[in-house]
């Protein structure tokens, strides 16, 4: 319960404070590039029901029809999109996600379904607590598509040692869920994402 009203005060405030710059930010993808404004991609929340995830959209139209992962300096992103992309901007809009119920401020990142079908019983278990926007994971591979970039077989690479590493790191932070913990990784991803250059 404390958790959720944390995660309802602050997307409130956040959204509040941001508003001028998402309105920036969306104005700068329409002139850019278009609409749509938003990318809209079915993800898996809580007790495995599909949500539907906000993102500011960072790629052309419909490029994720050739494939789910974005891999180094993937010539699908937009110029506006590598921007939004490099200081995890894009991700701005899941703030309503956090409103509406679907995601909380920290909490495993919510996979799509084609991955989600691939977990064991033990890995199923990220299942069990709402979806966040920021985590363990997040801050461990926060370069995840540079990662990707050096390796021959991305998408192999992905299922066979990303994946399982990250659902590692969701487990340890189930474990240690609470208030305290919540913060700390908050703050921490603020600091990782205002130092990157």
């Amino acid at each position: 319960m404390l958790k959720r009203l944390f995660d309802i005060v602050c997307s409130l405030i956040g959204l509040m404070i941001l508003c001028p710059f998402l309105v920036l930010f969306a104005l700068l993808i329409i002139f850019t590039s278009g609409f749509p404004v938003f990318y809209l991609q079915t993800r898996v929340g809580k007790n495995s029901k599909d949500f539907i995830l906000f993102k500011f959209r960072s790629m052309r139209t419909n490029a994720d029809k050739q494939g789910l992962l974005t891999v180094g300096r993937d010539e699908r992103i937009t110029g506006m999109g590598y921007f939004l992309r490099k200081y995890k901007l894009d991700e701005l809009p899941q703030l309503f996600n956090v409103l509406f119920g679907n995601m909380s401020l920290v909490g495993p990142r919510p996979e799509v379904r084609k991955y989600i079908d691939l977990y064991n019983e033990e890995q199923k278990k990220v299942l069990l607590v709402k979806p966040g926007i920021t985590d363990y994971a997040s801050l461990d591979y926060i370069n995840e598509n540079e990662l990707l970039s050096k390796s021959q077989n991305p998408e192999e690479t992905y299922i066979k040692e990303i994946m399982p590493a990250k659902l590692e790191l969701n487990m340890k932070y189930i474990k240690e869920a609470g208030f305290g913990t919540d913060l700390k990784i908050i703050f921490r991803t603020i600091g990782r994402i205002f130092s990157r250059q």
